[in-house]
């Protein structure tokens, strides 16, 4: 990013937080960019602008050089739609994406939040279709199902033709069942066998110790073994979680050194049917051994994982193509941390099909 843009940036942050004070909030910087950031929610406007503190800190963190040099120019489409819970970090995500590709000169980006941008036709043009924490039903139009199927096989088709995949977060909270604790559900698949909950108190508490219950299924089986698994529950932010190294010669983890750190974020995990280590090349994931008893016990009986294994970042092969997967993402603290954006770097240039890495089922 040029230093004027850099400047106009932070004089807006600026003047933002001299207005937070003249009308009596504390001038802090963690304040104003929760008070500036864009809402989250369910069934709310999706905002396509990061705050300008959280872009002045991205920007800073954001590394200089790529881990490869491209192969040829190219070109990364980043999908902004989010069906289900929409999250206030998918603008920053999107900058974050476009701004590593211009500093690194590794790719261009096309930032959007229609899917309509889904087609044989207009995908021809990219290299890589990067998920910004997409939720529920994103490419499809519950009007339209022959548009609806058109989109899902251009996407499928057009990385099993040998192009990228790459997604952060909540791109595996997409195409599953998902029980509902709010009255309103969780988008569209919400109403797939999900519990529904009425406002009487009673019942609402009724509900959900149903949702607790509750184990999500699939909805585009496609889809949920390309991306490596789905969404069941996640440890609320600002859980902290201890990052192990599972594959620490791998070209996508050498920014950590072999070294475990701690993180605090909305930890996701994976169905247990859904994410399996003979189906993808496991990168990181949460060191389950130095979890609290307290910690562990909150993720619900009913779809508690077995095997202990819950994966935070993975690649896989799906035809000729390529996919990565970063589960972490949730925060826009996360955007500020040099090393988890040199991760996506690394991770997204393997996608693209720039950083060679072996890409085989962690178990055969």
């Amino acid at each position: 990013m040029g230093s004027k843009k850099k400047i106009a940036q932070l004089l807006i942050a600026i003047s933002a937080g001299l207005l937070l004070a003249i009308v009596g909030y504390p001038v802090h910087a963690q304040e104003a960019a929760k008070t500036g950031r864009p809402a989250a929610g369910f069934n709310i406007p999706q905002s396509e602008t990061p705050w300008s503190w959280d872009v002045v800190a991205m920007d800073d963190a954001v590394p200089t050089k790529a881990y490869a040099t491209p192969k040829q120019a190219r070109k990364i489409l980043v999908l902004c739609k989010a069906a289900g819970f929409v999250h206030s970090s998918i603008p920053l995500a999107a900058a974050t994406i476009k701004e590593l590709g211009d500093r690194t000169r590794a790719w261009s980006t096309t930032i959007t939040y229609d899917p309509a941008e889904i087609t044989v036709q207009n995908l021809q043009q990219y290299d890589l279709v990067f998920l910004d924490s997409t939720t529920g039903e994103f490419l499809d139009d519950p009007n339209n199902e022959e548009l609806t199927t058109d989109r899902r096989q251009a996407l499928l088709n057009f990385i099993r033709s040998g192009k990228g995949l790459a997604g952060v977060h909540a791109a595996v909270d997409s195409y599953h069942t998902s029980p509902s604790i709010s009255g309103r559900g969780r988008g569209a698949e919400a109403a797939k066998g999900a519990p529904a909950v009425p406002p009487d108190p009673a019942k609402r508490r009724a509900a959900m110790a149903a949702a607790e219950s509750f184990v999500p299924t699939g909805t585009w089986p496609d889809y949920n073994k390309m991306i490596g698994g789905f969404f069941k529950w996640h440890w609320s932010y600002p859980q902290v979680v201890t990052v192990k190294i599972d594959d620490t010669k791998s070209p996508l983890t050498q920014m950590f050194h072999g070294r475990e750190f701690v993180i605090h974020d909305e930890t996701y995990t994976m169905a247990q049917d859904s994410y399996s280590l003979k189906n993808v090349h496991e990168l990181t994931s949460i060191d389950y051994s130095k979890m609290s008893q307290e910690d562990k016990d909150k993720e619900p009986a009913a779809s508690r994982r077995t095997d202990g294994d819950y994966g935070l970042s993975w690649i896989r092969r799906e035809g000729k193509g390529r996919v990565f997967i970063e589960v972490l993402g949730h925060d826009e603290h996360m955007y500020e941390m040099p090393v988890y954006l040199e991760h996506l770097l690394a991770g997204t240039q393997y996608a693209l099909g720039d950083l060679p890495a072996d890409d085989a089922p962690t178990e055969q």
